[in-house]
């Protein structure tokens, strides 16, 4: 979804989250996670150097906050892709910031797509599943919902929503 959104626009970034987790086949560090020690990531707890973090099915996510700012400060529209803890962090500290909750069609399809990626185990499918029915009903706290049902569409109404709510005509 971000990469198709990043391609339809000429100045919205991604933000590159840092996670305790492992790479998955085919990740690279610095391209889709800074890949981190757990050590490592509560040592940049206790010096601040997040803008919001969270565990996540046993492992710690978190957006750094040197390179958001880079990228804000050069003009740049910078999508965070963080899950509800994150999400209720970056609006306490930033009220302002527009929040989209992407909803997959139906909880059997959400199942269907991690299954299908083949990369997960199948207790770490289970507690994202068991996380997403309790996300869910948090949909109503974000700005936005938009239906993660085909890609182009939802990534054109995400560029929309953006659009509007920044009163901008191109992206």
């Amino acid at each position: 979804m971000i990469r198709r959104i990043m391609e339809l626009t000429d100045n919205v970034r991604v933000s590159v989250s840092a996670t305790t987790r492992a790479p998955r086949e085919g990740e690279t560090d610095g391209v889709e996670y800074h890949f981190i020690s757990r050590e490592e990531f509560e040592e940049m707890i206790e010096k601040g150097a997040f803008l919001e973090y969270a565990e996540y099915s046993g492992n710690y996510y978190g957006t750094p906050l040197a390179p958001l700012e880079e990228q804000t400060d050069a003009g740049n529209f910078v999508i965070l892709e963080i899950e509800v803890q994150g999400f209720l962090q970056v609006k306490e500290k930033i009220p302002e910031a527009l929040a989209v909750f992407l909803k997959p069609p139906s909880l059997r399809e959400l199942e269907r797509r991690l299954r299908g990626r083949g990369t997960d185990s199948e207790e770490s499918i289970r507690r994202r599943l068991k996380t997403a029915k309790k996300e869910l009903p948090m949909a109503e706290r974000y700005d936005c919902v938009v239906v993660n049902d085909e890609v182009d569409r939802a990534a054109g109404e995400i560029i929309d929503i953006i659009r509007r709510k920044r009163g901008m005509s191109e992206l």
